[in-house]
């Protein structure tokens, strides 16, 4: 297919144009915030307790201080300002002072010449601890009365406790209508982002005694909020602008090295920059919650869900981070995207003295996604119904209410997803032609085919979209249109953090379709504009698009307005001003070309700054769980298909089919990207992807021994994708990033039970779950 890139359809909404960004990521050209330099700069590192839990007796510093070449040795006296920050609750200390509460947390942070001097002197600090007995175990956090207290301030280890009631699953009436009822437990381990670009920035001290940080994040404003009150600083002197960064997935939500860096290049009055290595990434940003469920179901004969009694327990680790907010989804979306009238769902946050967990795609919902659709499929079993029909038969729909009771706005195409599905190819049969499968093992010969059993699964997910809960959500664009060199030129302005995303590319194809301009130019992204919000929860399309698209509606107003002062006779005393539209650079009516923007403009500029906010959402009631809580839902599923060696344990995944809603495609090459990537996630969490933590120590922290998919291990990915446009989102789209995440990776885990006939009720899947024994062949 030949692509024009001369048109604003090609190149606007709807297109693929090529990414500013593309073929310098691609040669290895692009400058991430790990290859930030400035003459004169020094380097930071930091040291980091060996203990889980422990009271910190002592800290000498006196040898690192005298190391030479190093200029600043710092510790949590320090600090400038106050001594703790946190996205929503403040109890994360910027250095440990007393206590620390995880492996890995921050005692000490040093800047030297060089990074070598800089770790050096880290080794030479001396700290006398007092070892601790952690509270590593969730289920003694959440009820032990007799467990330690993470906090000592806190009157327990409970960060949310949120109920969703909904009916009563109790009651006798309603317990006599299941013709089957399933009672399963569920475990998902700590899943880590992976991101490949580690923490880093430069901090560079200004004249007014204030700092420019260039950093690696997905939320610039919010750095600047929790980082100006422990700096002792006015939030316009803490001035950040987004550096290159190497992905993000919700693990650069939170704070890292922002404030570390800022105080030693205040301290020295230097640039410092710091960048983590690989090993440190690993305890310099949150991760995925563990999760432990219990879930139970009745159905009746027909398939139809009864009732549905919930419990689950989300690991926050040390610090609140995120937690709060993932209980809320995960017991809001608890039971999926099903029918059900008589409901019970009790979620739990719980700090420990495991790493501290936040956000990671998916958000809450991924966790709830693996039991909820094991649960399909269990009651399916029962029932002798297929996997698809006992979905079918469940499916929301537009108007479905929640056991939130909030009712589903706008289409919920569950069905129609289903169908598509089931439609799609399925690969060839083992040895009957096709593309050559690997076998389980793969390259390494592990098994050459005996003890192969091929499985299909399925899996279900539904995300909700934005920022929920009565949070107001909003994004900031500036967008200016200007006349140069004879061309008209749209500038857009925001703080929203491009992580790899396109959402530099979405932002100039909104500015093209407009402003009706070929040329828009979108400036770097940094805390001179107003704020565009976190690039997570699936929203910055709609929530950046619908910024970047409203102040474009006001400058092409503005244009309007200047038409009409400037060329009266443009139109006829039958023809409408508000009918024009802007179309290649010119003002246009139906089908005729009234006057290019170059004679309207001239040499003006117009301007608009304008702030998108989404529909009001309420709080989930903390008794009921009652609450219009969600913005919007988006679904999608997928079907798995995969060889098993049901002798040594391993899976090879043939491949993976995926239909998902998307209300409308802004950008296909990077919404596939987008569905790709989720996928991948998935796969990893369901086969491999895993933190291993013993007593609260992290035992895996590497790429060698924490394992991500590669392209071995990625299957051929077939997608399909529909567009029910949502009527109150900008164009109609959906949120698309995270959906695909949740449902691979109960597609992927049904199809191994499919193979192997175990229960396989935790991930990821180790080969001892799977590899049946000699009374199970």
């Amino acid at each position: 297919m030949t692509v024009t890139a001369s048109t604003a359809v090609n190149r606007g909404v709807g297109g693929s144009p090529v990414r500013p960004d593309g073929v310098l990521k691609v040669t290895g050209e692009f400058a991430y915030s790990s290859d930030l330099w400035v003459e004169g700069m020094l380097y930071g590192a930091t040291l980091r307790s060996p203990h889980p839990r422990a009271r910190i007796l002592r800290v000498d510093t006196a040898a690192a201080a005298e190391m030479a070449g190093v200029h600043a040795v710092l510790t949590s006296g320090d600090v400038p300002g106050k001594k703790t920050y946190g996205l929503i609750v403040d109890d994360c200390p910027v250095l440990a002072t007393d206590e620390v509460r995880y492996h890995g947390e921050p005692v000490a942070i040093v800047a030297a010449d060089d990074l070598d001097t800089a770790r050096r002197a880290c080794k030479l600090i001396a700290v006398e601890y007092e070892v601790l007995e952690p509270v590593s175990d969730m289920h003694r956090a959440a009820f032990d009365p007799g467990s330690p207290r993470v906090h000592a301030d806190r009157g327990n280890n409970i960060v949310r406790y949120q109920p969703v009631r909904h009916g009563d699953p109790d009651a006798e009436d309603v317990r006599g209508r299941a013709a089957v009822v399933v009672t399963r437990e569920y475990e998902v381990g700590m899943q880590d982002q992976a991101f490949l670009g580690p923490e880093s920035g430069l901090a560079i001290p200004a004249e007014d005694g204030g700092v420019d940080l260039h950093i690696a994040t997905q939320w610039l404003h919010v750095d600047q909020e929790q980082m100006a009150p422990c700096l002792a600083l006015p939030p316009e002197k803490v001035r950040l602008t987004l550096a290159g960064v190497g992905g993000a997935f919700g693990g650069r939500e939170d704070l890292s090295m922002q404030i570390h860096a800022s105080m030693l290049a205040l301290r020295t009055h230097r640039p410092v920059k710091m960048v983590y290595d690989r090993k440190e990434s690993f305890f310099g940003h949150v991760h995925r919650h563990p999760a432990v469920m219990k879930y139970t179901h009745g159905a009746d004969a027909e398939g139809r869900l009864v009732f549905a009694k919930v419990e689950i327990l989300l690991d926050g680790g040390a610090y609140a981070s995120t937690t709060e907010a993932v209980v809320g989804n995960a017991a809001s979306l608890g039971i999926g995207p099903y029918e059900c009238s008589d409901v019970l769902i009790e979620a739990y946050g719980l700090y420990t003295n495991n790493p501290p967990c936040g956000a990671m795609r998916g958000f809450g919902a991924v966790q709830a996604c693996f039991a909820y659709e094991s649960q399909m499929d269990a009651l399916a079993a029962e029932l002798g119904m297929s996997p698809v029909e006992i979905r079918r038969v469940n499916a929301v729909k537009e108007g479905s209410i929640l056991p939130t009771g909030q009712r589903i706005e706008g289409p919920a195409p569950l069905r129609e997803i289903l169908e598509a599905l089931v439609t799609m190819p399925m690969p060839p049969a083992p040895g009957k032609g096709g593309r050559r499968e690997l076998p389980p093992g793969g390259y390494g010969n592990t098994t050459r085919g005996e003890g192969v059993r091929r499985g299909v699964g399925y899996g279900v997910g539904i995300k909700n979209i934005c920022y929920s809960e009565g949070f107001d959500d909003f994004s900031t664009a500036r967008v200016l249109l200007e006349i140069s060199g004879g061309e008209p030129i749209a500038s857009v302005h925001t703080a929203a953090a491009e992580v790899g995303q396109g959402l530099v590319t979405l932002q100039a194809q909104i500015a093209r379709t407009e402003l009706g301009v070929e040329h828009a130019v979108v400036l770097p992204a940094d805390t001179q504009v107003g704020s565009a919000g976190s690039s997570s929860a699936s929203r910055q399309s709609y929530m950046t698009g619908g910024a970047v698209k409203t102040a474009c509606e006001a400058v092409r107003m503005e244009v309007l307005e200047l038409a009409r002062h400037r060329l009266p006779s443009l139109l006829a005393a039958d023809e409408s001003w508000s009918d024009i539209h802007l179309a290649e650079g010119a003002l246009v009516l139906g089908d005729r070309t009234l006057a290019k923007l170059s004679d309207v403009l001239g040499t003006d500029v117009v301007e608009a700054t304008r702030e998108f906010h989404h529909r009001r959402t309420n709080p989930l009631d903390p008794v009921t769980g009652q609450g219009d809580s969600h913005v919007q839902f988006a679904m999608a599923a997928h079907r798995a298909v995969v060889d098993v060696d049901v002798e040594l344990g391993l899976v090879h995944v043939v491949q993976m089919d995926v239909v998902q809603d998307v209300g409308k495609i802004l950008n296909r090459l990077s919404l596939e990207g987008q569905i790709q990537g989720g996928t991948a996630q998935g796969l990893g969490l369901a086969l491999m992807e895993e933190i291993q933590t013993r007593d609260g120590l992290v035992r895996n922290p590497s790429f060698t021994d924490y394992l991500i998919p590669t392209i071995l291990d990625m299957p051929p990915l077939n997608m399909r994708i529909l567009e029910f446009a949502d009527p109150n989102a900008p164009y109609g789209l959906r949120g698309a990033g995270e959906p695909p995440t949740l449902s691979s990776t109960p597609a992927i885990v049904a199809a191994v039970r499919d193979a192997c006939g175990r229960p396989l009720n935790r991930i990821p899947l180790r080969p001892d779950q799977i590899a049946l024994g000699d009374d199970d062949v």
